[in-house]
């Protein structure tokens, strides 16, 4: 009987189970797989990251300083930092542009 270990943790079974050295490799190798698979995608996409200073921001959403403060303060659109400098990704700003909030993962 084969046994899928990544779909009886997903299930959320419970059960004991003995796992041979086989089935245990093979769950290792799909997590190693699909967690590589992860970082790429999430590297690519920072890659492909553009990042505003604050006075950009300003001049893009057409508002003033303290109201990029107050939105941070709500969460509406949080500034990273990035070499100890605030700066806003273009893709939350687009989001608000586009649809009004900046969702965050």
């Amino acid at each position: 009987m084969n046994i899928n270990i990544r779909q009886l943790l997903e299930n959320g079974t419970n059960i004991t189970l003995s796992v041979d050295a086989k089935d245990l490799k093979e769950f290792a190798h799909q997590i190693i797989t699909t967690t590589r698979l992860e970082l790429e995608q999430d590297i690519a996409q920072a890659k492909s990251e553009v990042f505003y200073t604050s006075e950009q921001v300003v001049g893009i959403l057409n508002v003033d300083k303290t109201t990029l403060w107050r939105w941070s303060k709500r969460s509406y659109l949080i500034p990273i930092k990035v070499g100890g400098l605030l700066r806003y990704r273009k893709s939350d700003i687009d989001r608000i542009l586009n649809y009004g909030k900046a969702k965050h993962e």
